[in-house]
């Protein structure tokens, strides 16, 4: 089956009718894949990085995004039956995440549709496809990927139902599940396919996860090690059981030589292969490297822009992963503790990309990733980190084995900053403060932390700089896995020295949780205080939303902490929660009141003086 010559991938979209793929001179697609987003062919979104890698590997693959899964179904029948398989994801953001706010009320917009329209993809859109698919085309296997099945594959709570949930490859039926970032077992799964094997006999890919009937022996691995976790029935049964569970969970998610997990779930066998080793700087530039369009599918041009796309498309991711190891957020469980960077030619060959687009007018808007100061940073010697289980590298402390050097990503800063059509490049993603704070000058000369923060702040910065401290209470800090907050202390001073020397007026952006697990309402009274002190009126902040697969979850839902078992506070009722988050805004009126009294029944003599003499706060932020 010959492609038709005129067609050019550099040029084109991969085909989403029957139509385009007809023009192909196709009469069959191996692989049909279906996102609960819109078709945006750029190496953010996820579904094109799928797309263009099964292209290059020589497949015949057509999208589709968004299907309806309200009519009859014709989206899922357009374009027939594919020769491998199909593959499912609902998305960038888990679609619950997407579609409800922490009090579980509707959202109105979607970043991910054309307008910001909301509607356009089903609760669970994963489960929901993938059902569609098995009841149409019960011979053709289903694979299941993106966020929402990665941080599904195991029993997991479910905040918007407020249940314990089995593995989402129960509840999809699909045949195989990836987790993580996907280019590397998609590779394998497609060069064995190729080769003849089966695809039912795809049980030994690494980073995939599978349901085997009965509980047979297991496919047979030399180099992996079994760890058993608690049935999903077990955990349903007991909370303890549940939270016992997840310190394997996060061991074996982010360790380099992980086990194999296995659980049993409905009288089946739930088998979560190890991960791949974290992606190698060849590996990782051919992601980016793939020919994308870099545009948003010309068939959304009179449905309006797709507000996601609109926020990076002059921005450069510099590398995946992060080793903060935060309890609440589930960046590690998807993209992996260890840092995967792009070579600095790749980056540049992006800068130039970007440049030439037409509508470019010399300001990148972000070069950044996960924590914008990660780039590079790895274990000075492997061999420790090969064995190393703790989750964070630098919670409770900086790892001595970890290699915070800051000097490549200033090259790279430099780099972009010298080239003649760019006026300005921002970094707009999170910066991890805590990082920039030196023990002492031979150790600040070596890693370049303020050599770095100066360039950061004086070129780099549009006004506003983000930091994430999260909260003030050092207790609440701990269970958080952040640094203390005498750091963002440190840094602000840094922060406002730079400023002062280069006669700048920027602002510092710090975001805060409220209703964090271990949070209680004297904590959120502190953390109101400190920020008054420090002259900020605060607007960037949010409440603890439970996502699955997080420390934080595991607690609100269980009551207990995974790693000691200990029981542990968290606000759980819509009042507890709405109390809490009050507190942020002490500086409305309607709010002064309310606060007092419940610093009087705190007891609270010094707060209750301060709250009745505020002061002026300098920055709204």
């Amino acid at each position: 089956m010959a492609n038709v010559q005129k067609y050019n991938p550099a040029l084109n979209w991969l085909p989403t009718t029957r139509k385009e793929v007809v023009e192909r001179g196709w009469d069959q697609l191996d692989v049909i894949l279906f996102s609960g987003d819109a078709y945006v062919d750029h190496p953010a979104f996820g579904h094109a990085v799928i797309g263009r890698i099964m292209e290059s590997l020589g497949l015949r693959v057509a999208i589709i995004p968004q299907p309806n899964w309200q009519d009859d179904l014709r989206d899922f029948r357009k374009l027939g039956q594919p020769r491998l398989f199909f593959a499912v994801s609902g998305g960038a953001m888990d679609p619950m995440v997407n579609h409800y706010t922490a009090a579980r009320r509707l959202r109105s917009n979607d970043a991910y549709t054309p307008g910001g329209v909301a509607g356009f993809r089903p609760d669970y859109a994963t489960s929901v496809y993938s059902l569609i698919l098995k009841q149409l085309f019960p011979s053709t296997p289903v694979l299941i990927g993106g966020i929402e099945a990665s941080l599904r594959r195991v029993t997991h709570y479910d905040y918007w139902s407020d249940a314990l949930k089995p593995s989402i490859l129960i509840d999809s039926l699909a045949d195989l599940l990836v987790y993580g970032m996907g280019e590397q077992p998609l590779r394998s799964i497609i060069k064995l396919l190729q080769r003849g094997v089966p695809f039912s006999a795809l049980t030994t890919v690494p980073q995939t996860a599978l349901l085997i009937p009965g509980f047979p022996d297991l496919p047979q691995n030399k180099n992996w090690d079994t760890q058993l976790l608690a049935s999903h029935e077990r955990c349903v049964a007991d909370k303890m059981e549940f939270a016992r569970n997840f310190k394997f969970i996060e061991q074996e998610s982010n360790r380099r030589d992980a086990h194999r997990l296995i659980q049993e779930t409905g009288g089946r066998l739930l088998v979560i292969n190890p991960p791949y080793p974290t992606m190698t700087e060849p590996e990782i530039d051919a992601s980016f490297n793939l020919p994308y369009t870099r545009q948003p599918h010309p068939k959304y041009k009179k449905r309006g822009p797709v507000p996601a796309y609109e926020m990076i498309r002059h921005s450069i991711n510099l590398h995946r992963g992060c080793f903060g190891g935060c309890s609440f957020c589930t960046i590690s469980a998807h993209q992996g503790k260890f840092i995967a960077s792009r070579s600095k030619a790749s980056i540049m060959q992006e800068v130039e990309q970007i440049a030439a687009m037409p509508d470019f007018k010399g300001y990148i808007s972000d070069l950044g990733g996960p924590s914008a100061n990660m780039y590079k940073m790895d274990g000075i010697d492997q061999s420790i980190c090969d064995t190393c289980l703790r989750p964070s590298c630098i919670h409770p402390t900086i790892c001595s084995n970890l290699d915070t050097n800051h000097g490549p990503l200033l090259d790279i800063y430099q780099s972009v900053a010298k080239h003649n059509k760019i006026k300005k490049a921002f970094v707009t993603s999170g910066v991890r403060h805590d990082l920039l704070i030196p023990a002492n000058s031979q150790s600040d000369e070596a890693n370049h932390y303020t050599e770095y923060a100066e360039q950061l702040v004086r070129e780099h910065v549009s006004g506003r700089l983000k930091i994430a401290p999260e909260h003030t209470s050092d207790i609440v800090l701990k269970i958080m896995r952040k640094p203390s907050f005498k750091y963002f202390y440190q840094f602000k001073k840094l922060f406002d020295r730079i400023n002062k020397k280069a006669g700048l007026k920027q602002q510092l952006i710090p975001y805060f949780i409220s209703s964090h697990p271990g949070s209680k309402l004297e904590d959120m009274a502190e953390l109101a205080a400190e920020t008054m002190k420090l002259g900020f009126k605060l607007e960037q902040v949010q409440d603890f939303t439970p996502t699955p697969m997080t420390v934080a979850t595991v607690i609100y839902y269980s009551g207990y902490h995974p790693t000691t078992l200990k029981k542990m506070y968290t606000a759980r009722t819509p009042q507890e929660k709405q109390d809490q988050n009050r507190f942020f805004f002490w500086y409305k009126k309607e709010n002064r009141k309310w606060i007092l009294n419940s610093l009087a029944k705190m007891k609270n003599k010094g707060l209750i003086q301060q709250f009745r003499q505020p002061g002026q706060a300098r920055n709204s932020v």
